[in-house]
Parts: structure tokens; sequence; C-alpha cells
């Protein structure tokens, strides 16, 4: 096994596994079981998270920054520790929809859960291996008590379901079982995790019918541990745990060979090498041979470039006493995909400040994220925080040091975002924390500096920003080709009326002369620079107006003035809005949510347009949908969305599907859509069309401004 012993398993014990408790939010009792799967990490099922925060059993989108309790078994005693969920699985029906209650057999219903406790809380991970027919089992109660084992058989492998057996005798697996680990006691390995178990078949009032031999005995059945592997590792979750890939490293990889000698120059000695070693087996939580002698520096160096924190941790440790050799060093692990940048004890003190921080300001976590790292491309991801940290862990530096100087990574700039956004004991601890990466990373404390003055900038722009500049028409046809104009401006003091005849009729290019002629008055005026938002208010029948397309087209004019093109222009339906005041409360919930909202993408042609009406019912925290489906079910389904008081809503009016529009738009925030909308729209005019093939409409209802009180039906009935 060498000096280091290997990550991520250690020997079970007479009494089976280590059975961690999952406990119910509300009340405290047991909601499931979960096996141990890292040095901060607990494996249950989905549905087992459902059932401790009081959500629907089989509820598929993660609980973002809700918190449970988890219950383990340390070397002296039990400990309780928040935790909430770092990777989420749902639970899925076979077909990949939706599971209902009643369904016997799901797949998914994954969570890994990320624990809020001090390094060395709990015991090593057991040992983990595939399950296989016949194999025998043990499964325990969530409660880990002793005398809750049942024993099971593998029955049958059905791909991602194991079906298991009970014996007549002894505990049958029941509820609370759930998410606890299958034991192989001839393997001495976790085989898999408990998902559910069939019951006695019962009349129409739910009572259980009289026992017949016919019946189903004691048969439950479990996610094997292969089925785990497959859902997780490409998750990451299991690089680093003791996966056979990692066991070796390439001696001629750039790395290994630069990393060889910058050790051997920085610890020349075996009492300085066995010293550092014994340090850093501590500090990554891994277990250390002999307390004497020291590893080979060959060794010493794998384990640096298979461990994904042990680099960091070597320089946390080395930078005190050798910060040149601590800098080659770090310069060398640059070459290996493999080393993170945070130490084991960084990263969990980062965990630790953001569960103190106020759950307002972490639902603005994404928001800090595009403004701290525009310059670098932040994947998105409607996960949870930690995977959203883990991910800006993986990218480089900004561009703004000088040459030859170390740059701030891009998750110490959101640090500083964030801590801006903190009250000030809040602020001061996330800043210390960010100074402690800085020095071990050795970047100059100027880079950093002008980072956090950044951020302050945006905090006081955030405090001092005035609403946006905008334009409201309402457009009414009123004959073919014509139509009529009301137009106010809101300069932020609120609206006031500048159209002087509501009763004139215009054409397509009349009506955007008018409007530019309103634009240009306003834009001067501007303190900020940007450009007024046009909106359009429209009646039910009229979303799909090309107001965007409209063109000026004024006689030898130098621009052809395409209000699309030139502002950003959104259009408004009141009248869905308001068809239903109830959905009001939601609405403006909705777009209090704006910035950490989720997205929902509509893309089946064959569903009921109600399906979506159920779906947003359920999702309250949905803020912004994406149609992408032929013409006639995508406006039942756009006109649905408004109604129910969903503010954003992006759409292709074309009819190519799928769309380039919506899935080009995937990548831009939420807010930013006006503005994105507009970019495409000059594109798709310009000698990029054919990449830019859509026509993009954007619905936008702002929560926070007024809209005049309209009559939409009027001027048509006049026509």
């Amino acid at each position: 096994m060498g000096w280091f012993k290997q990550i991520g398993t250690g020997p079970g014990d007479e009494a089976g596994p280590r059975v961690a408790t999952v406990r119910r939010t509300a009340d405290g009792k047991t909601a499931g079981a979960a096996v141990v799967l890292g040095v901060d990490t607990v494996l249950t099922c989905a549905h087992v998270v459902n059932d401790a925060l009081g959500r629907s059993m089989f509820e598929a989108r993660p609980p973002r920054l809700d918190e449970l309790f988890v219950e383990v078994k340390g070397a002296r005693k039990t400990e309780q520790y928040p935790a909430r969920v770092a990777h989420w699985i749902e639970p899925r029906a076979r077909d990949g929809g939706a599971v209902r209650d009643g369904d016997g057999e799901w797949h998914g219903d994954l969570a890994v859960l990320r624990i809020d406790a001090p390094p060395g809380w709990a015991p090593a991970p057991d040992r983990r291996t595939a399950m296989v027919p016949g194999q025998k089992v043990r499964a325990w109660h969530g409660s880990g008590h002793s005398a809750t084992f049942a024993d099971l058989r593998v029955a049958a492998l059905d791909g991602p379901i194991g079906y298991l057996d009970g014996e007549s005798t002894g505990m049958a697996v029941g509820p609370g079982y759930s998410g606890g680990p299958l034991w192989s006691e001839q393997d001495g390995a976790v085989v898999g995790l408990v998902a559910a178990h069939f019951m006695p078949p019962c009349d129409a009032g739910g009572v259980p019918l009289p026992h017949s031999p016919q019946h189903l005995i004691r048969r439950s059945w479990g996610i094997p541990w292969q089925r785990i592997e497959a859902e997780l590792r490409p998750l990451g979750v299991l690089l680093g745990e003791g996966s056979e890939e990692m066991d070796d490293t390439d001696p001629d990889e750039p790395a290994f060979g630069m990393l060889v000698n910058a050790v051997r120059d920085a610890l020349p000695s075996p009492y300085s090498l066995g010293d550092a070693a014994r340090q850093l087996a501590l500090a990554c939580d891994v277990g250390q041979g002999s307390p004497v002698s020291p590893p080979p520096i060959e060794e010493f160096v794998t384990f640096l470039l298979r461990h994904p924190r042990a680099l960091a941790a070597f320089s946390e440790i080395l930078r005190p006493r050798n910060p040149a050799a601590t800098d080659r060093l770090l310069v060398a692990g640059r070459l290996s995909p493999t080393p993170l940048l945070l130490s084991p004890r960084e990263r969990h003190r980062l965990h630790q400040l953001l569960r103190k921080v106020d759950r307002p300001v972490l639902e603005r976590i994404p928001e800090a994220v595009r403004e701290a790292a525009k310059r670098v491309t932040v994947p998105a991801d409607g996960g949870t925080l930690d995977v959203l940290l883990d991910k800006l862990e993986e990218l480089s530096g900004d561009g703004y040091s000088d040459d030859g100087e170390v740059r701030v990574p891009a998750l110490l700039r959101v640090v500083e975002y964030v801590a801006v956004l903190c009250p000030p004991p809040r602020q001061a601890e996330l800043r210390l924390w960010s100074d402690g990466v800085r020095v071990r990373l050795g970047i100059p404390e100027a880079a950093l500096r002008e980072r956090r003055s950044d951020a302050q900038d945006w905090a006081r722009m955030l405090r001092g920003r005035a609403p946006r500049k905008r334009v409201l028409v309402q457009v009414a046809r009123v004959g073919r080709g014509q139509h009529r104009l009301r137009i106010w401006c809101d300069e932020g003091t609120g609206l006031r009326q500048v159209s002087a005849d509501s009763s004139a009729s215009y054409a397509a290019s009349q009506a955007a002369r008018e409007l530019l002629r309103v634009l240009e008055a306003l834009t001067p005026s501007s303190k900020e620079g940007g450009r007024p938002l046009v909106e359009v208010l429209v009646d039910r029948a009229d979303l799909n107006l090309p107001v965007d397309e409209w063109a000026a087209q004024v006689p030898g004019e130098v621009v052809p003035g395409v209000l699309g093109v030139e502002f950003p222009l959104v259009v408004h339906c009141p009248e869905l809005l308001r068809r239903h005041e109830r959905f009001l409360p939601d609405w403006r919930e909705r777009w209090r949510q704006l910035d950490s909202g989720e997205t929902l993408v509509v893309s089946d042609p064959t569903q009921d347009p109600h399906q979506i009406y159920y779906e947003l019912m359920g999702r309250l925290d949905t803020v912004r949908v994406s149609v992408d489906v032929p013409p006639g079910p995508r406006d039942a389904i756009v006109q649905i969305c408004l109604a129910v008081g969903i503010p954003v809503v992006v759409w292709d009016r074309g009819r190519d599907t799928p769309s380039h529009v919506t899935k080009h738009m995937a990548d831009v925030a939420t807010r930013e859509l006006p503005d994105g909308v507009r970019i495409y729209r000059a594109n798709a005019r310009g000698t990029r069309a054919p990449e830019f093939p859509g026509r993009p409409v954007l619905a936008w209802a702002d929560a926070d401004r007024t809209v005049p009180r309209l009559h939409l039906s009027e001027p048509q009935e006049s026509a």
C-alpha cells in the first residue's frame, strides 16, 4: 500500500460498515441512512434527503441551500453535524420522466452530502466493490442500532437495480433503511445502497390483505455500487477516493520530474522529508507509514499528483520555511490537471464561512460570480453551491497582474465580491480567508487589493444604481399594416406620457421613426451610458408582432434605424399577467429571485401545454422559461407562462426547431438577456447572419417597475 495509506479505504470491523443517520429537520426523527464516502462527505438516496427536508418524496430539483443534519459514529462518540447537498442525482423513472407515488422502481436517486465538521471527524470510508448475484449482504436501519440488521441475498441484477431477498427470520427492511450500506461480509466491502422495499398487497383502503403463500415476501431492491460509480464518477466525486485510475502516476509526465527535483531541493534530509510527509498525511486526513522512516521522494511526489488537494496542503506546510521552493513547487504542479486550488483546511474553512453567510447573500452568489469572473467562462450550472465552488476552483487567474506575477484565481475574486455583500463581521472573515490563500499561493498583495477594490466599486454601484431608463410603447393593430401607439418615458421618477395623438395610425417604418424621436430625446440624459430599454406593451394576440424588426427607413438617412438592433427591446403583456390576479404574488416573488432562480427549458412538441402549468406550480423558484417548440404549441405555452407570473420567457418567432436562439441564450445570464437579445439581433442582420438564424422574442415583466393601466382591446375595436 505504500507509506501513504490508500485514500478512501479502511478495513471494516466485526460489526460491519459505518452507518450514518440522516435526521428529519422537522422532528429530528430518522429519515434514512447514509454511507461515509470521503473525508467530509456521506452518500445517501435523494429521496431520503427529500424526506428529511419535508419535501415531496420524489422531488427532482436539488434542495440548493437547505440544510439537514447527519449523525456519524466517530472513534469515540456519535456526533451530529449540519450538512447540505453537494451533488444531486434526482430520482427518475425508467423512461427518464418523473417518478410518481406508487412506482415500485426508479433510477438515479443519489445525494452526496457535505458535512460541516472539522478535519478527522469521521472514520475512513469502507472499501467498496461491485454487487453480484448470490452475494449475502446485510443492511441496517438509519438509526444505526446494531440489532436492526437485516440479512439479505442478491437475487438478481437488472441494470441499475439489484433485487434483494430477505431471510424469513430476523428483521425485515422497511422505512428508515433507505440510503444505508449493503455490506458483504465475505468481501469486506459495501456493495450498494438500500433504495426501497416491496410491501405486501393492500385493499382499496390501504389495509394489508390476509397473508397468502402467493404474496411477495421480504423483497427489497438496492442500487449496486457499480451503478453508483457510473453516476458519480462524471461529477468527479470519487476521484482521489481510492479510485484505481489514481493509484499510479506516469513518471514521464512533466510535472512528476519537476516535482521530484523541487521536493529533493526543498527537503534534502530524511528528517525534513519524514516530518513533511507526516504533516501532509495529517492535513489530507490519510493514514501514514513508519513514524521513523520517510517515504521515498518518488512516492511522496506520486501522492502530490494523486490526491487532488495534497499539493496545496504541501505548499501550505512549506511556504513559511521556504517561500522560493514553494513557488517552484506550485509552478511544477500547474503542469498536472489533478491538483486543485485549495488545501483541505482552506476548503473546509471556506465552507464554514459560507454557512454563516445570510441566505439572501448566498442567493446572490451567481450574480457575484458573473460580475467577478466575467472575463473568464464560468460553466452555467443549475446545481448546488458546492458544484459551483468546485468549478470555480478549476478556473485560471485573471489577466490583470503584471507579467511574471501569479494571477488572482477566479475563486478568490468571487469570494471578494461575496464579501462586499456581507455585514462587517462576515466580510472581515471572508477577506482574511482570501488573504491567507493569497499568501500561500505567492500572489502579490497589490493584485488581490485591486480585485477587492473592483468588488467595492461594484457594491457602490449596486447601492447607488439608478433604475434603467425605459420607453414604454403600447402597440395595437388597427388595420392591415397600421398601428396605433401610446408612448411613455420612465427615467426613474415615474411614468410620463409623451405621445401627443393616440388616435393616429402608423405604418411600421413610421412607428419606428416616432419611437426613435422619443428615444433620441431621452438618450442624452442617461448618466449610465446604457441604452434605454424599449418595452412594447401588447395584447396576447400580438406577442409575436415583430416590432424589433421595424426600421425607420428615412430616405437619405445614413443608418437604417432598426429598433431591436439599436435598443434592447422586450415585450410585455399586462393582459395575461393580470388575467388571474392570484398569480401576482408569485410573479413578484419570482422576480425577486431573478439572479438566483431556475430556468425551465420546454422542448417537447408533443407535451400538453397544460402540463407546463402543473410543472410551474411545483417550481415556484423558476424565473425564466425557454420555449423551443413549433409555433402552434409554442404560443399556448408562452401564454401559460406569462399568465402564471413567469417574469422572463424566451422564444424564437421563426419556425425552425430546435431553435438556435434558445440554445445561444442559455449561456446569457437572466438579467443580461435584454442586451444579449439586442446583440443577437444585430448579428442576425450583419455578415454573421448565417451563424445567427433566429428571430428572438423576449417577454420581460419587471415587478419593480410600474406599467400604465391599459385597455388594449379599444384600438382594435375601432379598426
